[in-house]
């Protein structure tokens, strides 16, 4: 993998699923200009669940299918993956890559109780990348976790409001705040859209920390350092593919987004099932 096509070319962003769509929006609020393919890996979801060989074997094929389509910087909007898959990528592709992470370094900053709770999937909370994050930014501050898998299959459903989704998300919540946690990083794309719901059971005086602005903003930051920022009317395309169910994603995007896309299906070469063992 290597090369990239210029300013004209687009950026690409990729998720096991439909939660890195509130990556893309955030990108859209800031880089009205750009023209933005999306890639929902629902066919090898959840990616929490798998081995790092797996989710690199699948991280790699996206990014392959991504370049192909021009994209002139990848953007890796799961946690799980960039866990499992940036650094490997970074040697690999020519293009900026920018990678979502949990937001551990502004809950430690805003916590007054000296404690931050987190929200992720179990593969996110066991990677090494996650274990130099807290121990990089959240010295003196106790971090208190919570591997829910379940939220993730929640959100693919459509589920982000009203007593089903207060039922899955409450335990979990509930689990942080009885540690004292007063900020709670949702440490996964999918849990931007359950963030209503989180807030209304954590209450006045949590914060509740969303990661997706802060990649918004990095990209626009490398894009403009490597020249590759691009000039034109805002209200450029956006395109979307998935691994999964055409109708499922169309209907998820239209739940969560508002807006209606087309979706295009994956192509065959781009969804070969991985060995659970082999990596990159």
């Amino acid at each position: 993998m290597s090369g990239f096509p210029g300013a004209a070319g687009p950026v690409g962003i990729f998720d096991s699923g439909v939660g890195g769509l509130s990556v893309l929006q955030e990108i859209r609020g800031r880089l009205p200009n750009e023209r933005l393919l999306y890639v929902a890996d629902c066919g090898f979801a959840p990616y929490g669940e798998r081995s790092v060989g797996y989710v690199q074997q699948r991280s790699r094929a996206i990014s392959e299918f991504l370049l192909a389509q021009g994209a002139k910087a990848i953007v890796v909007a799961c946690n799980t993956a960039t866990a499992a898959v940036v650094p490997v990528l970074r040697q690999r592709i020519v293009a900026p890559i920018v990678a979502i992470e949990p937001a551990v370094k502004p809950a430690a900053a805003r916590s007054r109780s000296g404690v931050i709770g987190v929200l992720a999937t179990r593969r996110t909370l066991e990677s090494e990348r996650f274990a130099r994050l807290v121990s990089a930014h959240a010295a003196g501050v106790e971090v208190v976790t919570e591997a829910c898998p379940e939220l993730v299959a929640l959100v693919e459903r459509g589920i982000t409001s009203g007593p089903e989704a207060r039922a899955q998300v409450e335990p979990r919540v509930r689990a942080l705040l009885a540690r004292r946690a007063d900020a709670i990083v949702l440490g996964c794309t999918h849990f931007h859209f359950l963030r209503s719901t989180v807030e209304a059971i954590a209450g006045e005086g949590v914060s509740v920390i969303d990661p997706g602005i802060p990649v918004a903003v990095e990209l626009a930051r490398r894009l403009k350092a490597a020249g590759l920022a691009r000039d034109g009317t805002p209200g450029a395309d956006v395109r979307l593919w998935t691994s999964g169910d055409l109708g499922d994603m169309a209907r998820l995007v239209t739940a969560l987004l508002g807006e209606r896309y087309a979706i295009t299906a994956l192509p065959a070469e781009f969804c070969v099932p991985p060995s659970e063992s082999e990596s990159l």
